[in-house]
């Protein structure tokens, strides 16, 4: 009985250790942002080995529910059986008192091939025996007591797994060495209530699911090699840029001391929010006159106008998250009768797109309805000189 009770003391114990370094981490990760200057290093490795010590415990734990569920098992039936035998005259010595149970129980115990050396022996042995099964029957209680608590243990433990989860959005599926993969959820901010002057015709899902795998270097938490899963995010210029974060210049108190994963992980996540409202816009922006296109890598879209002449338009950093304009960078004729447009007049139209107002140049499809407008009056002006 004292071992079981010890036992579930210390179960109990292990539950609250483990439940207050959980809630710690939730409190420390919820003080970090990937904008403030504190280094990481410690945190990923803290963050590793607590991982490694949760599984090592929820093993550990499941090994002894295994163990005892085993025992328990095989051991009801039995215990069942002797304690449904002594019941009747359990009861009745409760209810009639020690001494009259012992004249009572020690009668049906006796059998007819029994001496007198045996009978006066019984009530002793079944008295023994009413005991033994009293102090087993407490110990199946304080076993089951110990699986409810247990169960208890493991439910807490995933709820808070799930929260933490929900919160970060970042989840490490693996750790081996100096590879790591991490599941990476991205939540897409409402487009409505961030663009400027945009419209959404299209629905957008409420999230985006990446997996990383990150290869580090060796004894260190700095970045060697990335892949992203599906690969229809342009990384590679933040990859470039978290490699030689230690020797960049960056304005002090930004990225002084931060770990160079910490710095790429975030910049991932706001990449893949700019990368699919600029996806969302294109496609919104597509109707019967113009279709565009979206090259990720270029941070460019290509707008395909009436007449065999499309347009490269560069995307300004942050767009369409901030207020800035597009940019034409070139018109090129792409159809027969497009060829005869002379190159002088297409750099004319795009020098003259780019001084527009930074408002005209905000929206894709109305820029491009103002880069066809000064195309005509060009092709127009040439036209009445000649």
């Amino acid at each position: 009985m004292f071992t079981i009770f010890f036992f579930q003391t210390g179960v109990c114990s292990l539950g609250m250790i483990l439940q207050r370094k959980v809630e710690q981490i939730l409190c420390d990760a919820s003080e970090i942002s990937f904008s403030s200057d504190q280094d990481l290093d410690e945190f990923w490795k803290y963050l590793k080995n607590e991982l490694s010590t949760e599984e090592a415990n929820n093993a550990k734990i499941a090994d002894e529910i295994e163990g005892l569920s085993r025992e328990y098992v095989e051991g009801y039936s039995k215990l069942v059986n002797e304690i449904e035998g002594l019941s009747c005259p359990l009861e009745l010595i409760e209810s009639l008192g020690l001494e009259q149970g012992r004249v009572l129980t020690n009668f049906p115990c006796s059998t007819p091939g029994e001496d007198k050396g045996n009978v006066s022996s019984a009530p002793v042995e079944q008295n023994f025996k009413v005991f033994e099964l009293g102090n087993q029957l407490e110990k199946s209680k304080l076993n089951l007591k110990s699986l409810e608590e247990l169960e208890s243990t493991f439910n807490r433990f995933e709820a808070i797994e799930k929260i933490e989860d929900a919160f970060s959005g970042l989840k490490i599926v693996e750790f081996e060495g100096n590879r790591i993969r991490l599941s990476l959820r991205t939540f897409i901010p409402n487009l409505e209530n961030l663009l400027h002057n945009q419209t959404i015709d299209v629905a957008e899902p409420p999230e985006q699911n990446h997996e990383l795998l990150i290869e580090l270097m060796d004894g260190t938490m700095e970045l060697k090699h990335v892949e992203i899963f599906p690969n229809d995010v342009s990384i590679s210029y933040i990859t470039d840029t978290a490699k030689s974060l230690r020797q960049v210049y960056f304005p002090v108190g930004v990225l002084e001391n931060r770990s160079s994963l910490e710095w790429f992980v975030k910049g991932v996540q706001d990449r893949i929010v700019l990368s699919t409202l600029r996806r969302f816009l294109v496609k919104s922006a597509n109707s019967s006159r113009h279709s565009f296109d979206y090259v990720d890598r270029e941070e460019t879209i290509v707008a395909h106008m009436v007449g065999g002449i499309d347009a490269f338009i560069k995307l300004p950093q942050g767009w369409p998250l901030t207020s800035s304009g597009l940019t034409l960078m070139s018109l090129k004729s792409s159809s027969q009768y497009s060829q005869q447009i002379s190159l002088t007049l297409l750099c004319k139209v795009a020098e003259v797109a780019n001084l527009l107002d930074t408002n005209e140049r905000q929206t894709i499809s109305g820029f491009t309805d103002r880069v066809e407008e000064i195309l005509m009056q060009q092709m127009t002006a040439v036209t009445t000189s000649t």
